[in-house]
């Protein structure tokens, strides 16, 4: 199936305002999990536009100046507590509902990246499976949330010097679970996850 082929399918069935949402932030030992919803217009030029994985740093700031200008978006952010409260799965979906309903105008339709989405929403939902390579929406979403959780990382590390957030933007590498055992944890830390738990004694 083609980008673009699921939402023109909906557009078909008369559902003009749709969503698309998307999260990144499963994987790393600190900071939140950011969601992103986007509604692009008809007429939006999707050159450029894929899994926000496959773009370099600086392409992602470019296209999500232009999505977030052009579209309808929202942001929404779970942090490191909640996480530990709800575990990961629970926590993407609660960022994605969140953002979903802070989008300044109510969709007809959402398109969730994933085999699951999320629940109470204000409208009929369906999930993608590799959603940001099937659906336009959804890699704008994966972009614009991608760039602001790195910008996020990038401002923490002011904070919490020592864990090189702006570069690892919070996953397990080598030289952040070496840091981790060094310095110790901090706030943003995901106490869940094994190598914090480690830590805790």
């Amino acid at each position: 199936m083609m980008i673009g082929e699921i939402e023109a399918a909906l557009r078909a069935r008369g559902l003009s305002c749709i969503a698309g949402v998307d999260e990144v932030g499963r994987g790393p030992l600190a900071g939140p999990v950011v969601a992103a919803a986007v509604i692009l217009p008809e007429n939006f030029d999707g050159e450029g536009i894929t899994d926000s994985k496959a773009l370099s740093p600086a392409r992602r700031e470019a296209l999500a100046a232009r999505i977030t200008r052009q579209a309808a978006t929202a942001l929404a952010y779970v942090p490191a507590p909640e996480i530990d409260r709800l575990n990961i799965h629970g926590a993407t979906l609660l960022a994605m509902r969140r953002a979903v309903l802070a989008l300044p105008v109510q969709p007809d339709f959402v398109l969730a990246d994933g085999k699951f989405t999320p629940k109470d929403l204000p409208c009929p939902a369906q999930a993608v499976v590799k959603g940001d390579a099937r659906v336009l929406a959804i890699a704008a979403a994966s972009i614009v949330a991608k760039v602001a959780r790195d910008r996020l990382m990038a401002t923490v590390e002011i904070h919490f010097p020592g864990y090189a957030f702006a570069k690892n933007a919070g996953y397990p590498t080598s030289f952040h679970k070496n840091s981790l055992k060094k310095i110790g944890l901090t706030p943003l830390h995901r106490l869940s996850f094994a190598p914090c738990k480690a830590l805790l004694g």
